[in-house]
């Protein structure tokens, strides 16, 4: 249990630094754009940069750790992200800027899976859960502290110190990883798919550039359109590919597992509505509401209490209820609390905006839980490493396109009212529609056998257990 419990805590300190610094630098934006002499706009284009990163250099991550061992490439991640950190806060130009960003993304690409790889080789599956339970916490932490933190550290201090509490925290992790990772690397792995790479890269990062820069004004909606087709057409000439190729860099064929292939499809749609809420929320409190950023997160950060109550939680309900009626019904319920975020008001008590977060952070992290867990019960060692790029591939896909369905709904809204400035009451629409697509991914999962995972959640053995006795 020590090590179900320490190994993935290890790793959460460098998903919640990554998943932190991703939000953090957001309220800082307008505060580096002066000190950078450009316009925040043009800015956002820093953002884009981690992005476009991310999508090139996830999908190699498996190789790498199977080829040089987890370990070394968990610590070479956190130290170039330790170096990008640096960097940024050197910046003098925008470009300098943006292409800090973008080696920061190197290192966030290598993290998130790789991180996952490790816990998933050392930690027994009858301690998965419990193990990936901690895993959840920064990814509903990271998106509530980033903004009150950058507010706090922009106006009392200087925006470049944002960056430098990256510093302490990997070293800590690269100490610890160090001192308690195995290295696990796997015997002869296969040769790196290099023309499944140059495809995957391209079509990846066009996607995610134009799917980033639609309907934000970054770039004309011609180009930004042209990246998503673009990027479409790569990815259908690197499923041609891989279906000729003995290894693929990302294995498709693993979405024939129905574990795996639930937790990856159903996660996609899910995650669609959770990647638009750190988006769409805080621009309804500032904007629609008229509270500061402050002001906002501080309100915000209940939704990480929720997350924290539910991780002690998660594995008693699964075992009760199991995989597959947890995750059919809690995707209805989730999704409610985010068509209930469309409901709020400028007079609507902060209590209740607090209580409706608190309680949906809840189910939000339950069913974060049960996906990360599921994903990989059937899954063998040989294959966690494509398993894991393959999951984190879609996860990063997910998040963008919710971001950018919330804009373009919220667009769409405002400019059906006439009006350029948003209003309060535009914001509904947009909660609505990605409540919707994420209650969608219940379908996905009510499909699933009934004791999907019950070597995970331990749900068949106890209905088990008293026929036996009986007999």
């Amino acid at each position: 249990m020590k090590q179900a419990r320490l190994v993935p805590l290890i790793v959460a300190t460098a998903l919640f630094m990554e998943n932190t610094d991703s939000t953090v630098i957001a309220t800082s934006l307008p505060a580096i754009a002066a000190d950078l002499r450009v316009d925040p706009i043009a800015l956002k284009l820093a953002l884009t940069s981690y992005l476009v990163s991310l999508a090139v250099f996830i999908p190699i991550s498996g190789w790498m750790a199977d080829r040089y061992g987890a370990r070394t490439v968990f610590r070479a991640a956190l130290a170039v992200f330790m170096t990008g950190s640096l960097a940024c806060a050197a910046a003098g130009s925008l470009g300098g800027f943006v292409a800090a960003r973008f080696l920061q993304g190197v290192g966030g690409a290598m993290m998130v899976p790789v991180g996952r790889l490790v816990v998933l080789r050392s930690v027994p599956k009858s301690e998965l859960i419990q193990a990936l339970a901690f895993l959840t916490i920064p990814a509903m932490v990271g998106p509530v502290v980033g903004p009150p933190l950058g507010g706090f550290i922009t106006t009392y201090f200087d925006w470049r110190w944002i960056f430098f509490i990256n510093i302490p925290i990997g070293l800590l992790g690269i100490t610890l990883a160090t001192l308690y990772f195995q290295d696990l690397p796997e015997p002869d792995p296969p040769p790196l798919d290099l023309a499944g790479f140059l495809l995957s890269a391209f079509g990846l990062a066009a996607l995610m550039l134009g799917l980033a820069t639609g309907g934000r004004h970054l770039l004309p909606p011609e180009l930004s359109a042209g990246c998503v087709v673009a990027g479409l057409g790569a990815l259908l000439a690197y499923l041609l590919h891989a279906r000729r190729t003995a290894h693929p860099l990302i294995r498709l064929d693993l979405l024939k597992i129905p574990t795996f292939r639930a937790s990856v499809l159903g996660g996609f749609l899910f995650r669609i509505g959770v990647g638009a809420i750190p988006f769409l929320l805080p621009l309804m409190l500032q904007l629609g509401f008229g509270l500061t950023p402050l002001q906002s997160g501080l309100i915000t950060f209940v939704s990480a209490a929720g997350a924290l109550f539910m991780k002690a939680w998660a594995a008693m309900i699964l075992r009760r209820f199991g995989f597959r009626a947890v995750l059919a019904v809690n995707a209805f319920i989730a999704a409610g609390f985010m068509a209930a975020m469309g409901w709020f008001t400028p007079a609507t008590p902060y209590w209740l905006i607090m209580l409706v977060l608190l309680v949906g952070g809840c189910f939000r992290s339950l069913q974060f839980t049960a996906l990360n867990a599921i994903a990989y019960a059937d899954i063998s060692n040989r294959a966690m490493s494509s398993a894991t790029s393959l999951a984190s591939v879609a996860q990063q896909l997910s998040l963008s396109v919710g971001v950018a369905l919330g804009a373009a709904v919220l667009e769409a809204v405002t400019l059906a009212r006439g009006d350029t400035a948003i209003a309060a009451g535009d914001f509904w629409p947009a909660f609505l529609v990605i409540a919707v697509v994420a209650a969608l991914s219940g379908l996905i999962f009510a499909r699933l056998e009934p004791g999907a995972g019950a070597e995970l959640s331990g749900h068949a053995a106890m209905r088990a257990k008293p026929v036996a006795e009986s007999t």
